[in-house]
């Protein structure tokens, strides 16, 4: 089929659920995103707390942890947005019967790069976190 063909048919039942699967897929991903970055901004607060133990000296707090858990969560915030939208652009497609250019998977792309640099500084951060514990 040529383009043209494939823009003038109408789209299906099963074409709106599957970009309604699509956006509820990227909404769980967001809502984990904003959930694990919420655990990792308070894994500081416990980190403090184990550095304050009874006859512990006293340590400088490390607050790191909380950038790592706002990153997280403005990530989430990223994701639901632009998911929203290009579910939007998709049913208008849909609707008007006009072919929709599917969109290259930049959004994922980012997202995996993202994770895998929080993911790295929270590894570096708690492998010095460690060593301050172990050599204290």
């Amino acid at each position: 089929m040529d383009q043209k063909a494939l823009a003038n048919e109408h789209a299906s039942l099963s074409d709106y659920l599957a970009a309604e699967r699509t956006l509820l897929a990227w909404i769980r991903t967001s809502l984990a995103l904003m959930g694990f970055g919420f655990v990792v901004a308070r894994f500081g607060l416990y980190l403090q707390e184990l550095q304050n133990l009874p006859g512990a000296a006293p340590r400088p707090a490390y607050g790191v942890s909380l950038w790592f858990g706002v990153a997280l969560i403005i990530l989430g915030v990223i994701v639901v947005a632009a998911s929203g939208l290009h579910h939007l652009r998709l049913i208008k497609s849909l609707r008007q019967g006009t072919l929709f250019q599917p969109h290259s998977s930049t959004l994922a792309g980012i997202v995996t790069i993202l994770l895998i640099l929080i993911g790295i500084g929270m590894a570096i951060y708690l492998f010095r976190f460690e060593l301050v514990i172990q050599h204290g």
